[in-house]
């Protein structure tokens, strides 16, 4: 499948600012499962921009508006080719506890900012573990879980909000979703990662859902699990699925932190007012063979 994205924000100032400082995660990955055909951003006031890969492999548009503005625009174009990837069979839960596997794991075993698990948590996690000695079965009894336990909320939390809270009063978004599930799985031991990215469905809670025409969607957030003796398998707990053609990757972290969309600031004294929106449009590719912000981003963020 093609999928064509289109980022815009738009931020407009109440008095002319000055020195904005700027870095953006917009462009999806080439590789995990899809091919980047091509990105283009354009910044108005056109500025210079400079690109590097952070530590996690995402990559990262530097760019700074030195010059007074009132207005601050980002526009980020996208076409990505993407598969469903190959599913795992089996994952031995034995092999969590390999050195190489903690190892190589490590800091997405930890707990942070936005997957600090409590009790219930963890003793959740623990019961839907069961006597399970298999990752895939373990990770699809959790990402149920969550499913089970949360409901789905346009705009019910905020990016911050303490995982207990969102346990206890079990509603939230995709962010949630996906950041109590990390922390269920770290904390039986199992390595996962936060992924940010789309999800071309009108309804990002219908993985079943098909669409033909340009839609206005959210960013969408889900996880990939190291599966011993096969490698990052993503599940998207919002929708208790696995990940299909219809995502597209942006990138991961530990948690949203590290995959941040839009992160700045700036000299003034002025507030903000922020329009931020992402379409998506897609087509089939036919084939003769197989294919191998503190600037505001919550905005944008809440579906």
């Amino acid at each position: 499948m093609e999928i064509s994205l289109r980022y815009v924000t738009h931020f407009v100032y109440t008095t002319p600012v000055w020195e904005s400082h700027n870095s953006l995660r917009a462009c999806p990955v080439d590789g995990d499962g899809q091919r980047l055909v091509d990105y283009q951003l354009v910044i108005d006031p056109d500025v210079p921009v400079f690109s590097y890969a952070d530590s996690w492999g995402t990559r990262v548009d530097i760019f700074d508006v030195p010059q007074q503005h009132s207005e601050l625009v980002v526009t980020a174009s996208a076409r990505v080719e993407t598969m469903a990837p190959a599913l795992p069979i089996s994952g031995p839960l034995a092999g969590t506890a390999d050195m190489s596997y903690i190892e190589d794991g490590w800091l997405f075993l930890q707990p942070t900012r936005h997957t600090r698990w409590g009790e219930e948590i963890a003793a959740a996690a623990k019961e839907a573990l069961g006597v399970s000695t298999d990752v895939i079965e373990i990770a699809n009894s959790i990402q149920g879980v969550v499913r089970d336990r949360v409901a789905y909320r346009t705009g019910a939390t905020d990016i911050g909000i303490d995982l207990d809270r969102i346990w206890q009063e079990q509603v939230g978004v995709c962010q949630d979703f996906a950041h109590l599930t990390i922390a269920m799985l770290r904390s039986v031991g199992i390595a996962a990662r936060y992924v940010s990215g789309y999800f071309y469905a009108s309804d990002p809670t219908d993985v079943g859902s098909a669409d033909t025409d340009e839609i206005v969607v959210a960013t969408h957030a889900w996880v990939e699990l190291a599966v011993p003796g096969w490698g990052w398998w993503a599940i998207d707990p919002t929708n208790a699925s696995p990940v299909g053609e219809r995502h597209v990757k942006i990138g991961h972290g530990r948690d949203y932190d590290d995959v941040t969309p839009l992160r700045g600031v700036y000299y003034g004294e002025s507030d903000h007012h922020l329009a931020a929106e992402v379409t998506m449009s897609t087509s089939h590719i036919v084939r003769s063979s197989v294919p191998e912000v503190e600037l505001g981003p919550e905005a944008l963020l809440q579906q």
